[in-house]
């Protein structure tokens, strides 16, 4: 599952590249402990609310960010992912904001909490308000990562991702907020990646079944070229950070799906 490399091309065409807003040099850089741990930047607000636990949006990268280099995860505003902390901080609302990379495409769910762990350690972290989000291998990291550790998070946001049916029932009570692309020419929204794992459209399915209610957004076109990079508009979806930040660890979602979350 390609981060794609046609990005750029893709923000011009498109238009989808945001406004200047947070910078990769107002991230600080850090890894987590031992042998296995991972690099990551973590953006956190300057001062620091007194006596305050702050929400965590933690975000997985996609496949073309992989390495050691602790610079990639954040290039193009993050594929997207930065409008949820430029909208954080137009809201003026404060939350810390952690990217790792992962040496690989294939997130090690274990590295993940590492550097949850981490950040806790370091920062103030509001446990109940743990977010995880990810974009193409990334997202599958993101129901991989909340299958091992089904109490963590308090909200799931993944975007054109794949993973197996087995095992979602864990999760189904988490809320989640899903985003894909009905012609993703890269991660197919019903067979995943070349077949291997299931798409978006099943795995939403398979939740529901299971007594879950995630809210679904399947774009009936991704943009041209590159139909997978739905990210720079998806993170930007009206509603979706108000939304995020309203869920609480083992609780049912307080709000319902917004109208953005309808299929389009």
């Amino acid at each position: 599952m390609r981060a794609c490399a046609l990005l750029l091309c893709l923000f011009a065409v498109s238009g989808a590249a945001r406004a200047a807003g947070v910078m990769p040099a107002d991230f600080l850089a850090a890894r987590a402990p031992g042998a296995a741990g991972l690099p990551y930047r973590i953006y956190v607000p300057t001062p620091l609310p007194a006596a305050t636990r702050l929400p965590l949006i933690m975000f997985l990268h996609g496949s073309d960010q992989a390495g050691d280099d602790n610079e990639a995860q954040i290039d193009y505003d993050a594929n997207g992912a930065l409008e949820l902390l430029d909208n954080a901080i137009d809201a003026r609302i404060p939350v810390l904001f952690v990217a790792p990379q992962s040496p690989t495409e294939i997130w090690s769910p274990r590295q993940v909490m590492g550097v949850i762990r981490a950040v806790e350690v370091r920062w103030p972290v509001d446990r109940d308000r743990v977010y995880l989000t990810g974009l193409s291998s990334g997202a599958s990291g993101v129901w991989a990562t909340a299958e091992a550790y089904p109490h963590a998070f308090a909200a799931l946001v993944p975007m054109t991702g794949a993973t197996e049916l087995k095992g979602l029932a864990r999760i189904a009570q988490i809320p989640e907020w899903v985003f894909a692309a009905a012609d993703d020419n890269d991660t197919n929204v019903v067979t995943g990646y070349g077949g291997n794992r299931a798409g978006s459209r099943p795995v939403v399915a398979a939740l529901r079944a299971a007594g879950g209610r995630p809210c679904y957004t399947e774009y009936r076109h991704g943009p041209w070229p590159a139909t997978h990079v739905i990210w720079p508009e998806a993170y930007d979806t009206p509603g979706l950070l108000h939304w995020l930040l309203a869920q609480r660890r083992g609780k049912p979602s307080p709000l319902p799906c917004p109208a953005a979350a309808r299929s389009r």
